[in-house]
C-alpha cells in the first residue's frame, strides 16, 4: 500500500502541510508507505492543451505528453493505492499551483467518449483536505461547497472514491502585529487553533487510516 501526499500551499510548515502530513501518519499506522510532495518546489505548468493525451494510437495516449517538474509525480500517483491532496482556499478556489496540477493529474484520463470515461488503470481512494481563513457559515455563504463537489465528482469519475476535510478559520501568521490584516481578531484566531485545529489534526488523521485500511477501517480513532 502506497500513500502520496500533495500540499498545494506555498508553506511547508502550516495548516495545510500539517493537516496533509497527519494524514500520512494515519496511512502509515495502517502500515502504507507513504510520501509527501510540496507543488510549491516543483517547476511546472497546468495543461498544455496539446491533445497528445488522447491523439489515437499516439505515445502518450492517456497520460500527459508533458516532460517537466510534474512528470514524475504524475507517474508515483499512476502506481499509487491512495491518493491525500491539500491545499488552502484563495480567492474562492485552490492554489493555482494546486489548480495546474489538476489539470495535469485528470484531464489525461478522460475519454471524451459516450458517455465519458477513465483511463485509470483502477479504482484508488482519494480525499482532498481544504483549509480557509472564514468560518464555516460563511464557507457556505461564499459558496465554497460547490467548489468541493466539483473536486469531488471529477476525482471519483477520474480515480475512484473521494471525501473531502475542511479546517475552516484558520490562524494565518504566528504575529499579527507584523503585518497588516485588520478584519480578523488576533485572539480570536490563535484560541481558535488552540481548541480546534487539534482536533482538525485527528481528523486528519483517521481520513489517512480510512484510505490507507485494508477490508474494514482498521483502528483509525
Amino acid at each position: 500500500m502506497t500513500v502520496i501526499g500533495i500540499n498545494g500551499s506555498p508553506r511547508k510548515q502550516w495548516n495545510t502541510a500539517t493537516l496533509v502530513a497527519k494524514a500520512l501518519e494515519g496511512a502509515s499506522a495502517q502500515g502504507a508507505a507513504t510520501e509527501l510532495i510540496h507543488l510549491y518546489d516543483l517547476e511546472y505548468k497546468g495543461c498544455a492543451s496539446c491533445f497528445a493525451c488522447k491523439t489515437r494510437g499516439g505515445k502518450y495516449y492517456g497520460r500527459c505528453g508533458l516532460n517537466d517538474g510534474l512528470t514524475q509525480t504524475l507517474k508515483k500517483i499512476a502506481e499509487a493505492d491512495a491518493l491525500i491532496l491539500g491545499s488552502p482556499v484563495y480567492f474562492g478556489s485552490v492554489t493555482g499551483e494546486m489548480r495546474s496540477f489538476l489539470e495535469r493529474l485528470l484531464f489525461p484520463y478522460l475519454t471524451y467518449t459516450v458517455p465519458y470515461a477513465s483511463l485509470f488503470p483502477r479504482k484508488i481512494k482519494t480525499g482532498f483536505i481544504y483549509t480557509m481563513n472564514v468560518t464555516e457559515e460563511q464557507c457556505k455563504s461564499f459558496g465554497y461547497e460547490d467548489l468541493f463537489k466539483a473536486n469531488e465528482r471529477y476525482l471519483s469519475m477520474m480515480l475512484g472514491t473521494a471525501e473531502t476535510l475542511c479546517s475552516f478559520d484558520t490562524l494565518q501568521v504566528d504575529d499579527y502585529s507584523k503585518v497588516v490584516i485588520e478584519s480578523f481578531d488576533p485572539a480570536h484566531k490563535k484560541l481558535r487553533r488552540a481548541e480546534h485545529f487539534p482536533g482538525d489534526c485527528q481528523r486528519a488523521y483517521e481520513l489517512g487510516c480510512r484510505l490507507s485500511a485494508r477490508g474494514d477501517t482498521g483502528n483509525c480513532a
